[in-house]
């Protein structure tokens, strides 16, 4: 159970460094293309994936140059969403994101859900519905915009691993991979718009890395000591991260989730059960 504790932690962990980093003069961009530097290098020594087969059609290709540019795009959207709706609100709709993959899946990959987890899927959107919409809470306006951008950007990456995952190119290969290009064009895009690199960015993107890799390691390790119980190892870990973000949401920044965002919450967190039990 300690390797899921310690995703869960991690998960929230890097939401609350992305809240922190404005304070901290930190630029969010920078962190988040080095942040890929230390994940990449930390899956290469941990996970140690093997080359993957340069043989592969041109559909996986355009899917890792998308996983490429959605990466760094989502996370500046996450960024940027923790900062003005909020860590209550941009955690449920990333964890919510499995109601987008589990749709494609449905529709492009032919995976037809159950009655129960089609229902869980709608009880999940409703409560995205129900945690972004409005702005009761003293959030900005259009604040509501990034945290429906983390859900769909969110669920579009899972579809493209699921794609290229049906390759037969093993996860850790295409974690490396996808990592090292998502560094390459993020720094790209920083050099093009003539960005003035500080050492307190590339500082803090190392930290951002590390709880990011961590974060999916755990999880990994999770569902490896608990191989025989994956639903639980799902829900426990979405679930941990939806409550969890919510008490540092609420009582370390101040958050004021009114009763539409609090049913949202419940609402998030009886749609994830639904879903790992379907």
């Amino acid at each position: 159970m300690i390797w899921i504790i310690a995703s869960v932690c991690c998960s929230v962990l890097v939401s609350v460094l992305l809240r922190l980093f404005r304070g901290w003069r930190v630029d969010a961009g920078q962190a988040i293309a080095f942040n890929y530097l230390a994940a990449g290098l930390l899956t290469w020594l941990l996970l140690k994936p093997a080359m993957p087969s340069l043989e592969q059609p041109v559909s996986v290709y355009i899917a890792f140059v998308g996983l490429g540019v959605l990466l760094p795009a989502v996370f500046v959207a996450l960024s940027r969403s923790v900062v003005t709706a909020g860590i209550v609100r941009t955690e449920i709709a990333q964890r919510l994101s499995l109601v987008v993959s589990l749709t494609a899946a449905a529709l492009v990959f032919g995976d037809v859900p159950t009655a129960a987890k089609a229902g869980g899927m709608a009880l999940g959107l409703v409560a995205v519905v129900l945690a972004i919409t409005g702005r009761r809470d003293g959030s900005p306006r259009g604040a509501s915009q990034w945290p429906w951008l983390v859900f769909v950007g969110f669920g579009v990456i899972d579809v493209l691993l699921k794609f290229v995952a049906q390759s037969g190119t093993s996860f850790p290969a295409v974690l490396l991979s996808v990592f090292v290009l998502a560094l390459m064009l993020s720094l790209i895009s920083l050099l093009a718009t003539q960005v003035t690199f500080t050492l307190r960015s590339f500082g803090a993107g190392l930290v951002l890395g590390v709880a990011n890799f961590a974060n999916i390691y755990c999880y990994i390790r999770g569902h490896q000591v608990l191989a025989a119980h994956p639903s639980l190892v799902f829900s426990t870990v979405n679930i941990g991260v939806v409550v969890l973000g919510a008490l540092v949401g609420i009582v370390a920044f101040g958050e004021r989730p009114g009763p539409m965002r609090l049913s949202g919450l419940a609402l998030a967190v009886v749609a994830i059960v639904a879903i790992s039990l379907a």
